[in-house]
C-alpha cells in the first residue's frame, strides 16, 4: 500500500470514529426516553404507548431491505447517511410541538424510516476501506465508538433532564446530528472501493463472480434464513425491556423518570465498549456463532433479574447485562452477514433484509409488552420476553453454522448451499 493510500485509510478510521460516535444518538432515535415521555408528560397509558411505537417500527420494517438495496447500488453512500441524519433530527424535533397521536406516530415513523440507512451504510463503507480481512476488528471498533457515544449522550441527557425537563433530549439529538454530518462528510470518498464495499472481488476466495448473485439468495441460503429467525427471536425478547425498565422507574419518580433511564442507558452503554472490542479482537479466533450465541443467553437471566426488585438501583443494576447482551451482537452482527453473503455482491441488501426481522421481532416486542404488562404485571412481562430469548437460543445452537471464514468457505454464493458452492469453485 502506497504512503498516499495508508494516509487516506488513516483519515478515513478516524472519520468513521467520529461518524459512529455521533450517529450513536441519531440512529437510535428517541427509544425509550419516548415512552418515558409520553407517560410523565403526556399522560399515555402503556398499551397505548406500544401501539405508537409499534407503528414507528413499522415504518422502520418497511424501509429496511430498499435502504440496503441503496447502499448496495449507491455511490453516494456518505449523501444518503446525511439527508438521513437531517430528516431523523427534524422529525425528532418536532414531536414536543405536536404531542399528540398521531403526529407523534407520523414523526416517529419518518425518524425510524430515515435512520434505517446508517447500519448498512456504515458497515458497507467500513468494509469498503477496510476489506474482509480487517472488517471484525473494523466493526468491532465502530461498535465501540457507537456505545461510547451513546453512553455520552445518555449521561448528557440524565443531567439535562433533570434541569430542563424530558424534553432536552430531543434538542440533544439534533446538536448529535449535525455533528455526525460533519463527521460524515470527512471520510474520504476515494478511500471506499464500492465493489468490495457490497461484498464482492474478495481476493482470498477460490471464485469471484463479475456480477452481484440474484436477489433469490436472500431465500435461498439456509444460514442466512436461520439468522434471521434467531435475530427476530432476540430483538421480540430485548426491545421492550429498557421501555418497560423506564416505565417502572418513572412510575416511581416521575422528576427522576428520565433521569434514572439514563443512568440504565449509560451502564449499559459503557459494559458494551470493552465487549464490542472483545468481539473486534477474539471472534475471528473464537468462533462467530459462539458470541451470537452468548448474546441470545444473556436475555432470559436478565428477564428473569428484572422481577425480583423494583429498587431503582437494583434495575440500574441489571441493565448492566444489557450492555454485554447488545455489545456483543451489535459488533457480531454485520460480522455474520459478511461472512454469509461473501463474494455474492449482495451484502448490504442481506444487511436490510435481516434487519427487517430484527425490527419485526422489535415491533412484536413493544406491542406484547404493553399487552401483558395491562394485564398480567411487568414481572409476567418481563418472563415472557426471556422465553422469547431462550427460544431464540435453542434455535441458534440446533441450526445455525459456523459462519466463519475457514469453516465452510462460501456459505451462501450465488445463493446456493455450502455443497453447491464448494461445486461451484471447483468448475
Amino acid at each position: 500500500m502506497s504512503s498516499a493510500n495508508s494516509d487516506q485509510t488513516r483519515r478515513a478510521g478516524r472519520a468513521l470514529d467520529a461518524a459512529n460516535f455521533f450517529l450513536a444518538d441519531v440512529r437510535d432515535g428517541l427509544g425509550p426516553y419516548l415512552a418515558v415521555y409520553l407517560l410523565t408528560e403526556q399522560r399515555w397509558d402503556e398499551a397505548r404507548i406500544g401501539l405508537v411505537m409499534s407503528i414507528a417500527t413499522i415504518a422502520d420494517i418497511v424501509a429496511q431491505t430498499p435502504a440496503g438495496a441503496l447502499v448496495d447500488a449507491t455511490r453516494a453512500k456518505r449523501l444518503a447517511m446525511a439527508i438521513a441524519a437531517i430528516l431523523v433530527t427534524l422529525a425528532s424535533l418536532s414531536l414536543p410541538l405536536f404531542p399528540t397521536f398521531g403526529p407523534v406516530a407520523i414523526s416517529q415513523g419518518i425518524a425510524q424510516a430515515a435512520a434505517v440507512i446508517f447500519p448498512p451504510a456504515i458497515a458497507a463503507v467500513s468494509l469498503g476501506i477496510f476489506g474482509h480481512a480487517a472488517f471484525t476488528r473494523r466493526i468491532g471498533r465502530n461498535e465501540t465508538f457507537n456505545h461510547a457515544g451513546n453512553a455520552v449522550a445518555a449521561g448528557l441527557a440524565g443531567v439535562f433532564a433533570y434541569w430542563f425537563g424530558p424534553t432536552v433530549v430531543f434538542y440533544l439529538l439534533g446538536a448529535m446530528a449535525i455533528a455526525s454530518l460533519v463527521s460524515i462528510v470527512a471520510i474520504p470518498e476515494r478511500a471506499i472501493d464500492h465493489d468490495l464495499a457490497r461484498g464482492l472481488h474478495d481476493s482470498n476466495a477460490s471464485t469471484e463472480p463479475e456480477r452481484p448473485s440474484g436477489l433469490s439468495v436472500l431465500l435461498t441460503c439456509r444460514p442466512l434464513l436461520v439468522f434471521a429467525i434467531c435475530v427476530i427471536l432476540f430483538h421480540l425478547s430485548n426491545a421492550a425491556m429498557l421501555p418497560l425498565v423506564g416505565q417502572k422507574l418513572a412510575l416511581q419518580d416521575k422528576n427522576m423518570g428520565t433521569s434514572l433511564i439514563s443512568a440504565c442507558i449509560v451502564a449499559a452503554q459503557v459494559v458494551m465498549v470493552p465487549f464490542a472490542m472483545l468481539v473486534g479482537a477474539k471472534a475471528d479466533r473464537w468462533g462467530h456463532k459462539r458470541f451470537f450465541l452468548a448474546a441470545l443467553l444473556i436475555l432470559p437471566i436478565r428477564g428473569v433479574l428484572y422481577t425480583l426488585s423494583d429498587n431503582p438501583f437494583w434495575l440500574v443494576g441489571v441493565q448492566l447485562l444489557d450492555g454485554v447482551g447488545a455489545g456483543i451482537f451489535g459488533a457480531i452482527f454485520p460480522v455474520i452477514v459478511a461472512d454469509l453473503m461473501r463474494n455474492t455482491g449482495r451484502f448490504n441488501v442481506a444487511q436490510g433484509a435481516v434487519i427487517t426481522a430484527q425490527s419485526i421481532g422489535a415491533a412484536l416486542s413493544t406491542t406484547l409488552a404493553g399487552l401483558v404488562v395491562v394485564g398480567a404485571g411487568y414481572s409476567a412481562a418481563f418472563i415472557s420476553l426471556g422465553t422469547v430469548a431462550a427460544i431464540g437460543a435453542v434455535v441458534c445452537f440446533l441450526a445455525l453454522p459456523e459462519t466463519r471464514q475457514g469453516t465452510d468457505g462460501d456459505l451462501c454464493l450465488r445463493g446456493k448451499t455450502p455443497a453447491s458452492a464448494s461445486a461451484i469453485a471447483a468448475e
